[in-house]
């Protein structure tokens, strides 16, 4: 196994348990304990980790940017509810923006499932793209923009500047913190640019968040509760929720 590989587990094994042990790690994977203190000073450098004794303990940090196969991995089943729930208010013909969350790519591969006709999708999201590639029916426009390592998409001032020239039925964005006063936010300022653009190109603007995003601020702002037309989660919201999405006019949908 490449060490890149072996700390990706460790790292996926972070995000489940909280904590690792290096004595163990070091019999999972079959080589020294100096070989796991390395990956975990690296994990650590990275910032996903915090060294602890014996081990390491996750960040709870919410602007650390996972890699994006790890961030796929986490609460799948949440997302695939919202991905169904997004799906279904989905049209034949219809047009939509799609940020490069990890949410975005499930709801990308429902609607394809869903059998969904003659969809227009423009995303900045690199596994959209190559999860689409296939689709006979469909146009797939790709917004380019910079790569961004880690997490599979394009972005930057050229991104903005081909959204822009875009009025589409749907954008779908997601977010790392969603506060009732802070509105949604993001840990980084290109991605978080993006959206807005995808927001303001879109006739229904959509906040795909799961609940675990609820009640927590990242480092920049996206908009606020005025800036989007619908909500969908993977849990009933909190009575304080419901009724700051019925003063902003907003909609909320989550599985019943």
């Amino acid at each position: 196994m490449l060490a890149i590989e072996r700390r990706n587990e460790i790292l996926e094994k972070l995000q489940t348990d909280r904590r690792v042990v290096v004595s163990e790690l070091s019999q999972i994977y079959d080589v020294s304990e100096e070989t796991i203190r390395r990956d975990l000073e690296k994990l650590v450098n990275d910032g996903y980790a915090i060294k602890s004794y014996g081990g390491a303990v996750i960040n709870e940090n919410i602007n650390i940017d996972l890699p994006f196969n790890i961030r796929k991995n986490r609460n799948i089943i949440g997302k695939q509810h919202i991905a169904s729930l997004v799906a279904e208010r989905v049209r034949d013909g219809d047009s939509i923006m799609l940020d490069a969350s990890s949410t975005a790519v499930y709801i990308a591969k429902c609607l394809q499932e869903r059998g969904k006709k003659n969809l227009t999708i423009i995303t900045n999201s690199i596994e959209i793209i190559i999860e689409l590639f296939d689709v006979q029916d469909w146009t797939i426009l790709s917004t380019g923009g910079a790569s961004r390592e880690g997490s599979f998409a394009l972005v930057g001032p050229q991104t903005d500047k081909m959204l822009k020239n875009y009025h589409v039925d749907k954008a779908v964005i997601s977010c790392k913190g969603f506060d009732i006063a802070a509105g949604f936010t993001d840990s980084d300022d290109l991605h978080a640019n993006n959206k807005k653009t995808m927001l303001q190109s879109a006739r229904e603007k959509i906040l795909a968040v799961d609940s675990s995003k609820f009640d927590k601020i990242a480092f920049t702002e996206i908009g606020n509760l005025e800036d989007i037309t619908l909500v969908i989660t993977d849990e009933k919201p909190e009575a304080k929720w419901l009724q700051a999405f019925t003063d902003s006019g907003v909609q909320c949908v989550y599985p019943e």
